[in-house]
């Protein structure tokens, strides 16, 4: 049996009453697809490729359920080209090869072939170089679908060779028109169980489904079965969309980019003060269902990035909130975690130590590492004390106003200042103290012994 297949007929598919709803409403033609006006509305750079016939090998990069899949057969479609579609979850080395040679058999008899891999990402380096050589010479067309940044998931090789599409997110207006397209459609959709069902409710399933065209078809068509079963004339109320749904569908990724769009949405919302935000975005991740430790760990960071001195209590309270969470565990964990990020929100903010270490990190990376100072090094020997080991090294607590005019730096950081606090918080206490301390080094008494006392 060949690999190369062709799409199956549409009049075949739509009497298979056995196939789920969302694949049976899968559009045939461009005028059928929802969204995606930013790329084949009338002008846009894909559908002016398309109707010209002149595209070359694609990357579609989008949430789950934006059709993806669906925009490669209508392209196939549109160009006359052979559709070969698998997934990169079940394919391997040896079927790419199998797949690339009759793909080159077929263009020498004039045979177009667009190979569809469904979630491109999974591909290991070695499977995603072997299409190189064939998508160079033009024996095929490649569109790949992933729902993972390209930039980090794609061979730079073979993302260079292809142009990249990215996929938004159905709105729900736009999910709520499928709906009810699905509704009445008798030929592939659910038109012949004459189901009523009112905008409130569809508008309900579209923003229960995030965007997901796929999901929420697949909610309507168990509702749709819930509401023939209830009784004639069948509608699709409130509480059986409830029962439908049973829990939100929430797009997320534990180890995708949607991950570190959420953390990051978090800790931005914090540093910001907004504590509204920085709960909604706490709540996205924790029922989501990420890892309630990866936040406490996060959350610490933020607390010490962004409030630091400020707010030494910060550290103090994140660390209750980790504890907490490891220790009662999950849903009662979740409101130490509120509490954490609501305290940090409305806490005064310093990034002051933040950019002190970098400043520190810096330094390391592009000074030399001289060694310690011989007065800061102890003389627990008579040859390291004859070394100048401890020489001329001023005890703090025998100087008057315990400030010893020192330095402590290596000579070639002399009088480097990193640590510069804000008027935040209790860093405005902090800064007065500093002041003062400077003003300590510089007196004569900051070199002048208060009392004879310990030396090292």
């Amino acid at each position: 049996m060949g690999l190369f297949q062709p799409i199956p007929n549409a009049a075949s598919e739509a009497a298979d009453r056995t196939r789920p709803l969302a694949d049976r409403m899968r559009p045939r033609i461009l005028e059928e697809y929802a969204g995606q006006e930013h790329l084949i509305g009338p002008g846009k750079p894909l559908r002016t490729q398309i109707e010209r016939d002149d595209m070359g090998s694609l990357i579609f990069w989008g949430p789950p359920g934006t059709g993806k899949t669906t925009l490669a057969k209508i392209i196939a479609n549109m160009t006359k080209a052979e559709f070969i579609e698998f997934s990169a979850v079940l394919a391997g080395i040896k079927e790419i090869k199998q797949v690339m040679a009759d793909a080159e058999r077929a263009r020498q008899y004039g045979t177009r072939t667009i190979v569809f891999i469904d979630e491109i990402h999974r591909f290991n380096k070695a499977q995603q170089d072997a299409f190189l050589p064939h998508v160079e010479k033009g024996n095929i067309r490649l569109i790949g679908a992933t729902t993972e940044n390209p930039s980090f998931e794609i061979n730079s090789a073979l993302l260079s060779r292809t142009r990249v599409y990215v996929l938004k997110p159905l709105t729900e207006n736009e999910i709520v028109q499928l709906l009810k397209r699905a509704l009445a459609d008798e030929e592939r959709g659910l038109g012949t169980m004459r189901l009523r069902a009112s905008e409130d409710v569809l508008q309900k399933i579209a923003a229960y489904t995030s965007g997901d065209a796929r999901s929420a078809y697949n909610v309507l068509e168990v509702a749709a079965g819930l509401a023939e079963q209830a009784g004639t004339p069948a509608e699709i109320t409130d509480d059986i969309v409830r029962d439908a749904l049973q829990k939100r569908t929430l797009l997320y990724d534990k180890a995708g980019e949607e991950h570190y769009n959420l953390i990051s949405a978090l800790h931005k919302s914090v540093r910001n003060s907004d504590p509204d935000a920085a709960l909604y975005w706490l709540g996205r991740m924790i029922e989501a269902g990420e890892d309630p430790l990866y936040i406490a760990r996060r959350v610490v960071r933020m607390a010490v990035e962004d409030i630091g001195l400020a707010d030494p209590n910060a550290l103090s309270l994140c660390m209750a909130a980790r504890d907490a969470v490891d220790f009662i565990g999950m849903p009662e964990g979740n409101l130490a975690l509120a509490q954490a990020v609501v305290y940090l929100s409305v806490a005064p903010k310093s990034n002051a130590l933040y950019t002190a270490y970098s400043a520190v990190q810096q330094d390391i990376e592009q000074t030399a590492a001289e060694s310690v100072p011989l007065h800061l090094r102890n003389a627990p020997t008579g040859l390291m004390k004859g070394l100048g080991y401890g020489k001329d090294y001023q005890y703090a607590h025998d100087v008057e106003g315990k400030v010893a005019n020192m330095q402590c730096l290596p000579e070639n950081l002399h009088d480097r200042i990193y640590y510069r606090p804000t008027n935040e918080g209790i860093e405005k206490r902090i800064r007065e103290r500093m002041e003062e301390i400077k003003k300590l080094r510089a007196s004569p008494a900051g070199s002048k012994p208060s009392h004879p006392g310990k030396k090292s």
